[in-house]
Formats: structure tokens, sequence, C-alpha cells
């Protein structure tokens, strides 16, 4: 599970996707999501455009030619009622619509902009893909993070945010450009979108901070308004011309002929530690309940000047507005990108067993010259190999072999970062989320030829199926099983047990080994304090690896004759040796009988005659 400091932003932000494979346990702990919009903020219908107020109106320099294009030179913001008066001039004027207006002063603000990710950017690269950064402007304030470019991607993931100190409405339309770097020419716009910032200020929709669902005074949702729901709970009802809220008790809060109850919201509500004072909890409900802008992200087109119409990509972001007048806001979210942890897996290969049969020995038998091999999926750069356990005549393998692979991982999103260049001319590399995989394959070794392929175990180290304490007992039906048990290495932290090995080559797997492993993930801080080499080298610990105790046959042939003969010709053949040797040693008895045999005869006779 994920601890409580590993509970971030983007744990809000996927939780609002329903991503829950991405956020953790963020909706068990009882925190809450936010609004996300597919398109800007001022298009939802309920708001008006945020033209509730005044509304804009372009004026245009005058044409001294008819062919003259017309010029924007600058905005009118205001608005026209239209009051429909009696004949009588003695009856009172009608009621006035537009009453307890916001102030028309100068006002200094504080702006954050937060920018969340590019979806579906337009490629700028012949690459196909584009090194995207972002560009802020506001009045003469013109800002970037050209140095963060995110390199060859059409969907980057920014999680940026900008400060901005400006003067509405000296400086009120708020210009975001994404801009595609390039090491030698200029800097390509992929597109932008402007947001006026006066409008949002201005309505009564109150789009300046995004009222979230609960008034947190800390945690990871902490309030950053600079104004308590209480006092804008007053503001809106001033403004509304509604009646003016009265705080009965810690839990009612009376408007009109109305009474809201802290009981009719949280009945059913898991709250969290992280709940501010009860008054303030039930103000926001009723905000919410007058419909007041939520805490959201907003989806933005982006346009260029070159295709004016065409939509180059989209954005997701959203815009606080702090005006100075209301004190100072609070703290801001931590929107930075997740960054991966460095976490090591040792895999230990204990013992094989059952093992297909590949080879023939010169004595006729059944043999394999077992070895593993083993990598994490997307690091095939970092294959590691077990010594080899030669003439196995039984399947069964010994290797006491220590595998030893670093990695950077997302716990949050339970995968790996991997960073790659896609060609070798690239500039930046690429970063991949993929899930962590490690793949283990059995192989028989061959000195004269291609090493054969014996059998493979593929194992999601999010979703482990249970191993087996002992080799009779693992089946094919502990991967068919897998669904139902399920578990995690980053969850156990330590494994051990006999998998099967399966061959697919066939289309239906099929049993051709099995495997002991034992499996541990280790964190940084855990690896200084319990270091262990690769294989059996230095250092040897945690648990030290002995030298595997293998039969006297398991050697290299053609490396020692002497034993090869002791332990393999002798050991199988040895009467048919000894009846050979014997019966050479006739012949050679019986040669040496007829050799000699006619020259004592005539001997013999040389001597009778005389």
């Amino acid at each position: 599970t994920i601890a409580e400091d590993d509970i971030d932003w983007w744990s809000k932000y996927y939780a609002s996707k329903d991503e829950f494979n991405k956020c953790g346990t963020y909706i068990q702990k009882g925190y809450e999501t936010l609004t996300i919009y597919s398109h800007p903020l001022e298009l939802f219908e309920f708001y008006e455009g945020f033209n509730d107020f005044c509304r804009t109106f372009e004026l245009f320099r005058g044409k001294t030619k008819f062919e003259e294009e017309n010029e924007i030179v600058g905005e009118f913001k205001g608005l026209f009622k239209v009051y429909p008066l009696s004949e009588n001039p003695n009856e009172s004027l009608p009621h006035r619509i537009m009453e307890n207006f916001p102030s028309n002063n100068l006002e200094e603000c504080l702006i954050r902009v937060y920018i969340i990710r590019g979806i579906d950017l337009q490629a700028k690269d012949s690459s196909g893909k584009s090194d995207p950064y972002i560009e802020i402007q506001l009045g003469k304030i013109k800002i970037d993070n050209r140095d963060e470019k995110i390199p060859n991607t059409t969907n980057p993931v920014f999680g940026k945010m900008f400060e901005i100190k400006t003067i509405i409405p000296l400086a009120k339309d708020l210009i975001i450009r994404i801009k595609d770097w390039d090491l030698i020419t200029t800097d390509d716009i992929i597109g932008q979108t402007t947001i006026d910032l006066e409008n949002r200020l201005l309505s009564k929709y109150r789009a300046t901070c995004g009222l979230p669902l609960q008034y947190n005074v800390t945690g990871p949702n902490q309030w950053r308004d600079n104004v308590l729901p209480r006092k804008i709970l007053y503001d809106v009802c001033k403004r509304n011309n509604l009646s003016l809220p009265e705080l009965l008790d810690d839990h009612s809060i009376k408007i009109g002929n109305t009474t809201f109850r802290l009981d009719d919201f949280e009945q059913e509500k898991n709250l969290t530690i992280h709940v501010g004072e009860e008054e303030e909890r039930l103000a926001l409900y009723i905000l919410h309940e007058l419909r007041l802008c939520p805490e959201h992200i907003e989806t933005r087109p982006l346009f260029n000047s070159f295709q004016p119409f065409i939509e180059q990509g989209r954005l997701e972001l959203f815009v606080d507005i702090f005006p100075k007048s209301h004190g100072p806001p609070g703290p801001p979210f931590i929107i930075t990108p997740r960054k991966p942890k460095p976490y090591v897996l040792r895999c230990i290969i204990w013992n094989t067993s059952n093992v297909i049969l590949q080879e023939t020995s010169i004595t006729g038998e059944k043999m394999s010259d077992i070895y593993v091999k083993g990598w994490l999926t997307g690091m095939e750069d970092d294959v590691q190999k077990t010594d080899v356990h030669y003439r196995s005549m039984d399947g069964e393998g010994n290797f006491n072999w220590r595998f030893v692979y670093n990695f950077s991982y997302f716990p949050a999103e339970r995968c790996i970062s991997i960073k790659k260049k896609e060609y070798f001319w690239s500039y930046d590399a690429t970063e991949l989320k993929i899930p962590p995989v490690l793949n283990l394959q059995i192989w028989d070794n061959d000195k004269f030829s291609r090493d054969d392929f014996l059998g493979a175990l593929t194992l999601d180290l999010n979703h482990l199926c249970k191993p087996t304490k002992d080799s009779d007992m693992c089946t094919l039906d502990i991967i068919n099983d897998q669904l139902s048990n399920n578990v995690s290495i980053f969850d156990m932290k330590h494994l051990k047990g006999w998998w099967p090995c399966v061959d697919l080559q066939s289309g239906d797997p099929k049993l051709t080994g099995k495997i002991e492993l034992e499996l541990e993930i280790l964190t940084e801080k855990e690896v200084i304090e319990r270091p262990a080499g690769r294989g059996r080298e230095q250092p040897n610990e945690h648990p030290k690896l002995e030298l595997p105790k293998r039969p006297e046959t398991s050697f290299l042939w053609f490396t020692s004759p002497y034993r090869t003969f002791k332990n393999i010709i002798w050991k199988k053949s040895k009467w048919y040796i000894i009846i050979i040797l014997l019966l050479i040693c006739f012949i050679i008895f019986l040669l040496l009988f007829l050799w000699s045999m006619p020259k004592a005869i005539l001997s013999h006779l040389l001597h009778t005659f005389k």
C-alpha cells in the first residue's frame, strides 16, 4: 500500500479521472476529488461565459479605405439594461436589477497559473513529435520554462506552476503558449490560448479560485484561498441580494427562511483528520449549493495564427486569482510531476527441476547443460546469466546465483521509468512508463551451435502468482489461477518458492521445467544497509551464496578427459571395458604364441637331428 506521504496532488488528479490504478489509496482515505471540464471554463453553460456582470465589446479603428481590414484597437466592458417605465410619472421607478457592483478600481492581484499537461499537440519535428515547453505572457511580463522542455512527445506532462503579480484591468489577458524547442532554428509556436482574467474576477460565479469539496486546514488539500468560506458566503449573499447568513450555532446557518445543518451534508461522508472548523465546513457546503465555481481543471484548445481555425492540441490547466486587498493566499498546490524512486530487485536462482532434456550424450543418455538468464522488460541491455549446470541427467540444476537489477519506480502508478534515446542521433532521451515485469528463461548450453530454448517464466512484480513450497506441488495451475492469488513484491518485500516454466511455441502452454527463486525488493537505503553482489561476487551476503553441490558428472567433457573417462565412460561401461581389455590381452598372447611357435618348433627339430 501507499503511505500517507506518497499521496500527492496527482493522486487527486487521477482519482478525479477514475484512473484508480494511479491514485493509490486516495479515495479509501476519504479525500475529495475535483471537477475536470473537457472544455474552457467559461463555456460551461451555467456560467454565461462569465459575462454576467458586463460584456466585452471590441473597438475597431475607423477605415479610410474600403479595402482596409478592421483593426481591433481596444475593448469596452459594460452592460446595458433597459427598464420599462410607466406612463404615470407618479409611480416609483422599477426595481434595479444591477446593484452591489464590484469595485471598478485598479486591483493588484497575484495570479497562479497551473499547467497540468498537453493533449495531442501538433507535431513540429520530422520524427512526428515535438519538444514542447510553456511560455506565459501577461501584459509586459513574459516568462517561460524553455530549459525544462519535455523531449520527444505530443502528450507532455508539464506539472508546472507560474506566479505572476499584475494589476487588473491594466493587464487582464493571460496568454499561454506552447512552443516547440529547436536546437538551431527559431522555436515554433505550437498553439496558444487566451484567458480574460478580468471577467473571472468580476463574475458573480466567483471564478477566481475554485471551491474544493471540503474545507481542510492541513494535508494535501489544504485551503489555498485568501478568504475563508464564511466570509465568501457573506459576500456572495450581499452581492446577489440574498438575506445575509446567520450563524445559529456551530452546526447550523440560516439564510432567509432556509436553515442549513451540517449533519445534512456529512451523514455519509468519511472525514479525514485534516478537516477544519465545523462552521467553515458548513459555509462551504452552502456555497456549493449556490453553484459557484468548484475546484476544477479546464481543457483549453490551442490555436496559432498560421492555421487559426484548426485546433493544434489541448491544454489542461487552472488559474487562481488572488486580489491583494483580500489578504495573502494559502500555500500553492505542488503539481511537480512525480519522480521515480530508486529500487533494487534481487533475484536468487537456487535450483531447477524437471527441466526437459534436450541433448544426447556420447553414451546415449538424455541430458541438458542448463543455465538461466533474466532481465526486466524495457531493460534488455542488462541481461544477466547464471553459470552452467553441465550434464543434468534428470532435469535438476543447482546454481545459488544472484541477479541484481537497479531500476526507477513510481509507487503510486506502479510502473517503472525507462529513459532511452529513440535513435542514436537523438539529442534527448525519451521517458517511458511500463509495468515492472521480470523475464526468466531456461536454456540448454551448446558450444558448437546455437543454445536451445527450454522454457520461460514471466513475472509481473505487481501481480505475482504465489509460488509453491516444494517442486512436486508446482504445476501450471499456479499460472492459470494467478488472478485469485495475486500478490505484489512491493507489498510483500520478500518471496521464495517454486514457479513453473512453460514453452508457448506450440500454442498451448507446456510445462518444461520448474525454477526455485527468491525475490526481494529493496529501497536505496536498504541496499546500503544490506549490500550484495551479482552472482557469487563480493559482497556475497544477505544471504551468502555457497558453491552449489553438483553431481560429479556435472562438467564440460572436453575440458577434463580424465574426469570424463572416470565419471562417465568407466562408471557406465566398466565391465565392458574389462572384458575388452582381457580379450585384447588374450589376442596379443595368441598372436605372440603364433608368431613364436614356428621358430620354437624349428629350433626343436634341428636340435633333435643334431
